[in-house]
């Protein structure tokens, strides 16, 4: 299986590479069209800022290109933010696959004194299709500051001071906004679900 990781310089790369070495495949790093088009899986990574995270991608193309995949992708983290319609970060207009706006935890939130990144382990609920087949609620690891509301596209959810979509789905493109690399063997049987769709 022909797996590709996203690499336009705003990513968590190595640890993913890793946890796709673990599972039993190999994964190429990669932000040339044509192999990213041929891929069978796509993973989309992003740690660090929107806005220049976007910027990146417009400068490489891939802004165009990743909305048009017909295969599997999936975006982690800030991968899965800048699929979403846009956000607050850096005022940054994102890739439109997901129909949901990404917004700043705090003025949000109920709880005013919520600690701003959110930094560990939560438990997410409400699982819904493919990525969570045969998983029952567990806890997986989140670092950020800025979250996806609940949604039509929302496939689990979790909460720090309101409850907000921890995954994505719509039709081919999938998200987490948790890390599955990092979230030992639960995140490791979401990251072999994906492999297997």
């Amino acid at each position: 299986m022909k797996i590709v990781i996203i690499n336009y310089g705003a990513g968590n790369i190595q640890s993913i590479k890793f946890a796709i070495k673990r599972l039993g495949y190999d994964a190429v790093l990669s932000n040339a069209a044509d192999e990213i088009r041929n891929a069978e899986k796509i993973i989309f990574p992003g740690v660090g800022e929107a806005s220049s995270a976007m910027k990146k991608l417009r400068e490489s193309g891939l802004d165009k290109l990743i909305p048009t995949l017909k295969q599997p992708v999936l975006g982690i983290c800030l991968g899965m933010q800048l699929m979403c319609k846009g956000s607050e970060e850096g005022n940054t207009k994102g890739l439109g696959i997901f129909d949901v706006d990404v917004v700043k935890f705090g003025p949000h939130t109920p709880e005013r004194s919520l600690k701003i990144p959110q930094i560990g382990w939560n438990k997410i609920y409400d699982l819904k299709g493919d990525l969570f087949q045969g998983l029952t609620e567990d806890y997986v690891y989140l670092v950020h500051s800025f979250y996806a509301s609940l949604c039509g596209d929302t496939i689990a959810i979790t909460d720090y001071g309101l409850p907000y979509s921890a995954a994505l789905q719509k039709d081919n493109f999938y998200g987490t906004q948790f890390h599955p690399e990092k979230s030992g063997e639960y995140g490791s049987a979401i990251l072999e679900n994906f492999l297997s769709v």
